[in-house]
Formats: C-alpha cells, structure tokens, sequence
C-alpha cells in the first residue's frame, strides 16, 4: 500500500467520522438558541450525541455515507490518473474497514459489489495551478440531502421571480420550503447563479467547501447569503422539520457567466451532518496539515 493511498484512507476516515470545526461550532451556537424543553432542542442534543458517538467510535456518523467527492488542486504535470488510482483503491479499502458503507450500486441492475467503486463513484474534480502545493478535499454527499437539491430557470412565473438577486432569493427561499424536514436539516446550502445546467451544479457543491464562518467578498452576495440564512431560520421548519429557530446552518453563494438566454439558479444542500474535510500533502503523498 502506497504512501497516498494511505493518506487518502485517513482522510476518508476522518471525513466519515468526524464533523469539522467550524460546523460542530455552529450546531452549538444553533443549539443554545433554541428554547429550552422544544423538540428542536431535543433533536440538537441527540444530533450532538450522535457526533460525539462517532468521534468517539471512530464509525459514520450517518449510515448513509454518501457520494464520494474528490476535490483536488495540484501543481503543472500532478498525475492525476495515478491519483484516481490511489483514491479507488483507498475508497475500497476503507469501505472494507467500515469508514465507508456498502451503499453504491450499479444503476442499470441495483448490483452492489461492495466496494463503492464503479462508473462516476469515486468522483474527482481535478485543478491545477503554478505553485508546488497539493491540496484535497474531501465531500461525502448523503443521499437523502442530494434529493432536495434544486435547480430553478428564471423567470418562474409561479414564484414571481424574476432574472435578478431578487428572483435568486426567491426561488432559493422556495427550495429551503420544498426541502422542510426531508433533507435532514439543518441544513448548509451551496448555490450558484448562472452557468449552465451542468456546471450550475458542480459550482454549487464547490461553495460546500467553504468554512461556514466565512464572508463572501463579493458584497452582493454577502448580503444575499446573509438575508436568506436569517430568512430561512425565520421559517419554523427547523430541525428535520420539527419545528424551531434553525432551519439552515450557512448559505454560500458564487455566480457563474451565463448565456443570454438563460438564467439557472442551482442549490445544493448539505445536510447536518456535514461531511467535509481536507489535507495539504507534500510530494510522496503524505498529509502535512489538516485543513479543516
């Protein structure tokens, strides 16, 4: 076993068992707002014993652990087919040692060989850039999340919404209502504002790798993020829909150029239990620093 792959399946392992920092932070923070005795904070409390439980066990924190999401930024001439190689084999190995569970089957015959391996899963999006360093993060995308993610076309008659920030919020404050309680919220939602129907999503999920204590620096959307996080809390859906003052946990937004003759609006949503995590290695592949 080389170098990397084993740096892969730590990483692996952490991602599944461990919630990063900035958002056990922010599920306090949630848990302290809500009213003493409601059954949102009694879904807090068992969401923090839940994480804690994990930590502890070193086992997922959800039984679903989700679509495997490579996110790698490497330097000029990084061999990028020698890295998808180490991440599949890392992904089977750590599905042998339970960080990972059985849960990805072929979609033509529902065949599951155990190993989350096959066509599209892993998933890598691979980056490169001129200084020497090699960054990886990591996303394990539960699925139940994955279905209440949306994509809008604008205008939506429907939704009075129309081909600006105002229609964005809108048609985003729609998909937190169509999502209530399914997506196993609080939840974290990634969004972007044009490109195409494809790249609409992936830029959305990229904004998930962002810390959820971080600012936009673009200050349109960094009131828009914040108007819609506030929004959203001021809902009552909260906590898997029982009701309370935390629906959403962040709200991260980028745009993207778009043709004239279209406008998307796609959302990704994260679910609490929020799987993200990421490491600087150095050139043999081994983890140098942590970077969540």
């Amino acid at each position: 076993m080389n170098v990397l792959q084993d740096s892969l399946i730590e990483l692996i392992r952490r991602t599944s068992a461990e919630i990063p920092d900035d958002v056990q932070r922010t599920i306090l923070q949630a848990l302290e707002r809500e009213k003493q005795g409601t059954i949102a904070e009694s879904a807090f409390q068992i969401i923090e014993q839940n994480i804690a439980l994990a930590k502890q066990k070193s086992q997922p924190i959800c039984q679903d652990t989700g679509s495997v999401l490579f996110y790698v930024d490497g330097p000029v001439g990084y061999d990028q087919i020698a890295f998808a190689e180490a991440g599949r084999a890392a992904v089977t190995q750590a599905t042998k040692k339970g960080y990972l569970r059985q849960n990805s089957v072929d979609s033509l015959t529902g065949r599951n060989d155990g190993t989350n391996v096959g066509p599209g899963a892993p998933t890598f999006h691979f980056h490169q850039h001129r200084s020497a360093e090699i960054a990886v993060r990591l996303v394990l995308k539960g699925g139940g999340c994955e279905n209440v993610g949306a994509q809008y076309s604008l205008p939506a008659e429907q939704l009075k919404a129309d081909r600006d920030l105002d229609g964005c919020r809108k048609v985003i404050l729609d998909a937190v209502l169509q999502a209530q309680g399914k997506g196993c919220g609080p939840g974290v939602l990634g969004v972007c504002i044009g490109g195409d129907r494809a790249t609409g999503y992936e830029f959305s999920k990229t904004q998930l790798l962002r810390k959820l204590d971080d600012r936009n620096p673009v200050p349109e959307l960094d009131r828009l993020e914040q108007d819609i996080l506030k929004t959203a809390n001021e809902l009552g859906i909260g906590p898997m829909g029982f009701g309370g003052r935390t629906t959403l946990l962040g709200v991260k937004i980028r745009a993207a150029n778009r043709v004239p003759a279209s406008y998307f609006v796609s959302v990704s949503y994260m679910c609490w239990a929020f799987r993200r995590q990421g490491v600087m290695l150095d050139e043999q592949g081994s983890i140098q620093t942590w970077l969540y």
